[in-house]
């Protein structure tokens, strides 16, 4: 019977809750509906007090009311994880109320509402590269700020990720075996990206795909390959001294040396070739004109 009781007793409860958002909803009176919105704010039912709330826009506007609003509005969207729509209204929260208190705050969650829209790296990074931008701005407007660590945490963060997807585009290349474009786009990553984590990794898929390019690649290529690569292997062993990346610069370069020697060799035999080929060539154009000449003379 208890538990009878006790069901009745709550569905009469949420009852009276819809029958008074229905009101609330239907109701021209601004004091009513902020009063209803309100409650339901504070009983964290968002999608209740955010229809109040949206109902209230016009109502309060130039109104003391009107700031509440704003905000409350803003922080519902948030906690129902609106995000991309929080951070609009907290940024213009600040912007239209910039005498409130509370603007610092609100400029920080609209930063940080950005920061909860970032995409995953393997998606396009647009929103991540907004957010690093309203991150900066806060710290910017407010460089004092408590939340100036946190907010520097985050735009490391969000850095990383912009970097990490261009190491794993990078990758992409490698995998391909397009060891040419491969090493372009990592050298891309260190540019962009100087202070990377991802560096001994870098250095490791460049070192990679410049031996394969002096190893595999066509004779007019070759030599500057080869040269590009054995100088790469002496900028890791300079770098980067005792690691295993370096260890691996050396045995490379070894590898790479007698790929140079039996280079020269086969650039020698060459060379030869095309002086004998352009010997040739000379007295068979001797040979043309001095028939010529004799052609010449007979006529």
């Amino acid at each position: 019977m208890k538990k009878y009781l006790i069901i009745a007793l709550a569905f009469f409860a949420l009852s009276a809750c819809n029958r008074q958002q229905d009101l609330a909803l239907k109701s021209a009176d601004k004091d009513y509906i902020l009063k209803v919105a309100n409650e339901k704010f504070e009983k964290k039912k968002w999608k209740d007090a955010l229809a109040l709330y949206e109902r209230l826009s016009n109502l309060v506007a130039g109104t003391d009311d009107a700031p509440n609003v704003v905000y409350n509005s803003a922080y519902a969207n948030y906690y129902d994880k609106n995000y991309k729509l929080a951070g609009h209204q907290f940024k213009n929260f600040a912007v239209t109320f910039p005498q409130d208190p509370r603007t610092e705050e609100a400029s920080y969650l609209s930063a940080l509402c950005y920061y909860e829209g970032s995409m995953d790296y393997n998606l396009d990074q647009t929103s991540t590269e907004l957010a690093i931008n309203e991150l900066q701005n806060f710290l910017n407007s407010y460089p004092n700020s408590d939340r100036a660590k946190n907010i520097n945490e985050l735009i490391d963060e969000l850095t990383y990720k912009l970097e990490f997807k261009a190491y794993e585009n990078a990758k992409q290349y490698y995998k391909m075996a397009e060891y040419k474009a491969a090493t372009t786009s990592f050298e891309n990553v260190l540019n962009d990206f100087p202070s990377t984590k991802l560096r001994t990794k870098i250095y490791d898929y460049i070192l990679q795909s410049k031996y394969e390019l002096a190893v595999n690649s066509q004779y007019q290529l070759k030599k500057d390959r080869i040269e590009s690569a054995l100088a790469f292997t002496k900028q890791i062993e300079k770098e980067m001294p005792g690691t295993d990346l370096s260890k691996t610069a050396v045995d490379l370069r070894g590898k790479l040396a007698k790929e140079k020697e039996s280079f020269l060799e086969l650039e020698k035999k060459v060379e030869a070739r095309n002086k004998e080929i352009r010997e040739k060539q000379k007295e068979a154009e001797a040979k043309i004109n001095l028939e010529k000449e004799k052609e010449s003379a007979e006529k």
